[in-house]
C-alpha cells in the first residue's frame, strides 16, 4: 500500500498563492507519475497537473502559466505551486500516484485538501 497524504490548502483572496504538499509513504513500491486533480461542487475531478518520475510535466490548460508543479523523488514529495489563483480554482485538490512493483501497476489517491479562492 502506497498512503499519499496532502496539505497546504486554505482559504485566499483572488489573485493570491497556495503551495500544495503531497507526501507518499509506503514500503516495496516505486512511484512513477504524480498529480493533482481537483473537483468542485457538481462537477466531474478534472486533471490539473501531471509530473513524471523524469521530471516531464503536464497542465490543464485553465492552469498554465499559473500553476507549477513539481517533485522531490529522494522524499517521494510533490508540490503545486499556485498563483494568481480565481474563485474558479475554488476545489478539493486530490494528489494521485500511478506506483509499481514486481506484482504490477496500481493507482493511490489521496484524501484531498480544500481549496478556497474568496474575497
Amino acid at each position: 500500500q502506497v498512503q499519499l497524504v496532502e496539505s497546504g490548502g486554505g482559504l485566499v483572496q483572488p489573485g493570491g498563492s497556495l503551495r500544495l504538499s503531497c507526501a507518499a509513504s509506503g514500503r516495496g513500491f516505486d512511484l512513477n507519475a504524480m498529480g493533482w486533480y481537483r473537483q468542485a461542487p457538481g462537477k466531474e475531478r478534472e486533471l490539473v497537473a501531471t509530473i513524471t518520475s523524469g521530471g516531464s510535466t503536464n497542465y490543464a490548460d485553465s492552469v498554465k502559466g499559473r500553476f507549477t508543479i513539481s517533485r522531490d523523488n529522494a522524499k517521494n514529495t510533490a508540490y503545486l505551486q499556485m498563483n494568481s489563483l480565481k474563485p474558479e480554482d475554488t476545489a478539493t485538490y486530490y494528489c494521485r500516484t500511478d506506483a509499481y512493483n514486481i506484482y504490477g501497476s496500481f493507482v493511490y489517491w489521496g484524501q484531498g485538501t480544500q481549496v478556497t479562492v474568496s474575497s
